[in-house]
């Protein structure tokens, strides 16, 4: 008879086995690493609940799970916030279920408006579920030019104009962070979204100095776009970009995204997850532009009774006032009064 199934809240003291365990799982991602507990609590003072299931003393399934809130948006458990998806890890049924059970009871305890599960693949349990997002996603080759004679002609000649423009990318860690943040925040501003402290980015850096990589795109001297990437296993993570909006005439993003593929090829990469995009959006547009293969992600919910799906997202004319508004603030306002709205906002 197998040993029964045990759920518990993981502490520092156990991030090794949680690490090992998520190798061995398909659905294990760089956004699971056990670190993010530790920067999600130091950087946002949220709670963390990294939830592991056991057999004896095997890790046999995982749900991380943080509790964002804040005055304006309620108290919201998610796994992820902040990341491109979460969600529970794990091959056994039991476990899994087992996890979701702890999930809504913790959500009871903690008085939570409600639980959003980002998922790459449908739940085993049926919830609400928001259709979204959607992930973009490339298969890579050992050589970059297998790809590069895959793009359309059109997309190669928009490639190389841009080349044409005095455009060069570097790429580093750290040391890039203070060039990286100035254009990030500028962008985000443009789009209206409060940008994270640095200290944020910084923490992610150290805490992954393997995993990590700063990309800039730069017009001689100039910094004009920038992307933050992270690598698990045989898998490049797309997290964070921007392009300064005064550059934006130069379409920086064909030249920065054609070096980073370039990069992930020539490392032994064998995709290139580009991040989540809105269904029909104008970045899901560009990036299949690149041949990236487009798949269904699931925001699960878990819900009060009689509650409907949250609308938490930039299409709701509820926010498009407040967007507006904040395009109009300095960079230097926004990365000041950003942060604590940014922490709220999963």
């Amino acid at each position: 008879m197998s040993e029964s199934i045990r759920i518990s809240a993981c502490t520092a003291a156990d991030a090794a086995r949680w690490d090992e365990f998520l190798q061995t799982d398909p659905l294990g991602s760089f956004y699971h690493r056990f670190a993010w507990k530790g920067i999600n609590e130091k950087n946002f003072g949220h709670e963390a609940f990294f939830l592991a299931a056991w057999r004896g003393e095997h890790i046999v399934g995982v749900l991380p799970l943080v509790l964002v809130g804040s005055r304006l948006f309620g108290r919201i458990l998610c796994s992820m916030p902040f990341v491109n998806y979460g969600g529970p890890c794990g091959n056994d049924a039991e476990a899994t279920g087992l996890l979701l059970d702890e999930m809504a009871a913790l959500a009871m305890r903690l008085r939570a408006d409600y639980t959003e599960i980002r998922t790459l693949e449908p739940l085993t349990r049926e919830f609400p579920t928001a259709l979204h997002k959607v992930s973009m996603t490339i298969a890579l080759q050992p050589n970059p030019d297998t790809l590069w004679n895959a793009f359309t002609s059109k997309h190669r000649t928009n490639i190389r104009r841009i080349y044409k423009e005095g455009l060069h990318v570097s790429s580093g860690h750290i040391e890039l962070l203070d060039t990286f943040y100035k254009v990030l925040a500028e962008s985000w501003r443009q789009h209206g979204t409060p940008i994270y402290r640095k200290r944020y980015f910084a923490d992610i850096l150290t805490a992954f100095p393997q995993e990590t990589r700063i990309f800039i795109a730069w017009q001689d001297k100039t910094p004009i776009a920038v992307a933050f990437n992270g690598n698990y296993r045989d898998t490049v993570e797309g997290m964070w970009a921007g392009t300064d909006a005064r550059y934006r005439h130069l379409q920086a993003s064909y030249v920065l995204y054609w070096e980073m593929i370039k990069d992930a090829c020539e490392r032994g990469y064998k995709h290139y997850h580009l991040g989540r995009s809105s269904v029909e959006s104008g970045s899901e547009s560009f990036k299949k532009k690149w041949n990236a293969g487009s798949k269904q992600l699931y925001w699960n919910y878990h819900l009060p009774a009689g509650r409907p799906m949250p609308q938490l997202n930039v299409d709701n004319p509820r926010y498009r006032f407040a967007i507006e508004v904040w395009r109009r603030l300095p960079t230097g306002v926004t990365t000041v009064i950003g942060p604590p709205l940014a922490r709220g906002i999963p």
